[in-house]
């Protein structure tokens, strides 16, 4: 009986493993057919609607990379402050609104190589003679996107003015952008890929102010930590690897940038 109890335990135990083992994302998202994707879709040129649609960097390169793995995608639109809580709930397989590389972040979350550079720089209105710097801001009101690293970096650089800015928070970029536009504040923050397409839509209203503040820095795709989800970063990073080396990513970029940009086919140690 003693054997028998014994022998039944260790085959528990050895069924709990190997069911343990089997969890991969991968493998799931491929059973599936789908591979299950969230972001902001408040956040242009990346990720935005127009009449409706979907439409954006991240969303030509998700449909790409969902083609080398040979599944569907399927997007979820969320506020960015539910984008990387809901991908630790595991509501959706992967990130795709674009996350600065941090020290911090890569403590918590499996990054991808990147998809665009990410520089932190400063929008005025083209009428203001009196912004031409960055250090112009100085005693402004400047607004970005909450918990950005745009933001976090633009409150790390007001100190080293010597009157600091005003800084302000808003849901989103968007409504920066807005509030600057009327008056409301006189500089808007956020990476150089997104000033400059805003600045493009509108020149007569927005002007990129140069150089950028920020330190160099790169957008990633995120997913989670762990063994379940290694296969999916690894599937994904080979799809944009390819995708870069083919051309395709150069495509995708002029047509929202203007330019193609060269970027790095591993993860960078991040400067921030």
């Amino acid at each position: 009986m003693f054997k028998a109890a014994l022998l039944g335990a260790t085959l528990l135990v050895t069924g709990a493993a190997a069911g343990t083992a089997m969890a991969d994302t991968l493998a799931d998202v491929k059973k599936a057919g789908v591979l299950t994707v969230a972001t902001e879709m408040q956040f242009p040129p990346f990720d935005f609607l127009e009449n409706n649609e979907y439409k954006g960097v991240d969303r030509d390169l998700i449909d790409e990379v969902a083609k080398e793995l040979g599944v569907k995608p399927k997007y979820i639109d969320l506020p960015w402050t539910s984008v990387l809580p809901g991908l630790e709930a595991k509501k959706f397989d992967l990130v795709i609104a674009p996350v600065t590389i941090t020290k911090e972040r890569m403590k918590r979350y499996a990054f991808t190589v990147p998809i665009s550079e990410a520089t932190a720089a400063i929008m005025k209105r083209t009428d203001d003679k009196s912004i031409n710097k960055p250090e112009d801001i100085a005693g402004k009101k400047v607004g970005g996107g909450k918990g950005t690293s745009q933001l976090a970096q633009l409150k790390e650089y007001a100190q080293t003015l010597p009157t600091p800015p005003d800084v302000r928070e808003y849901v989103d970029s968007n409504q920066s952008y807005a509030d600057l536009a009327a008056g409301r504040i006189d500089a808007s923050v956020n990476s150089l890929p997104n000033l400059a397409f805003a600045a493009a839509k509108r020149n007569e209203t927005f002007t990129v102010v140069q150089p950028p503040f920020g330190k160099p820095s790169y957008f990633s795709w995120v997913g989670r930590l762990g063994d379940d989800d290694k296969s999916l970063i690894e599937a994904v990073n080979a799809a944009l690897v390819k995708i870069q080396k083919d051309g395709r990513m150069a495509e995708i970029q002029k047509k929202w940038f203007g330019v193609s940009q060269e970027l790095p086919t591993t993860v960078p140690e991040p400067q921030l």
